[in-house]
């Protein structure tokens, strides 16, 4: 079973930075490929960045280039978000997916947290 638990979502101004973390539980951690994305109100869910599972390869939605940087932890089975340069246009609620090696889509998923950028 595994399981992916979302943190630190919270109120930041504009301009400012805020780290997510998510924590997956299970085995074979090291070999998913990790995505987050994010939904805002009344819109659909996009994806924001995704990173291999060998951390070779990223990929990162235009909207957030430049500011957002994806990474993982395999010895804590986390994955992160760093985003700085916040734009309230990045309200939305983030959630952080695995992909099994193999597989074609995100399979597992998390609950959510909150980010809410004030102008």
């Amino acid at each position: 079973q595994v399981q992916l638990a979302e943190s630190g979502g919270t109120l930041v101004q504009a301009g400012g930075s805020l780290r997510l973390s998510c924590v997956v539980s299970g085995r074979s951690f090291s070999t998913y490929d990790m995505g987050w994305f994010r939904q805002a109100a009344g819109k659909e869910r996009e994806i924001v960045a995704s990173l291999r599972w060998s951390g070779s390869t990223s990929y990162y939605a235009d909207s957030v280039k430049g500011r957002f940087t994806i990474s993982k932890d395999n010895a804590k089975k986390t994955v992160y978000l760093q985003m700085n340069t916040l734009k309230p246009e990045d309200t939305a609620v983030y959630t952080c997916a695995a992909r099994a090696l193999g597989t074609d889509y995100f399979a597992y998923w998390g609950q959510g947290t909150q980010v809410t950028v004030s102008s």
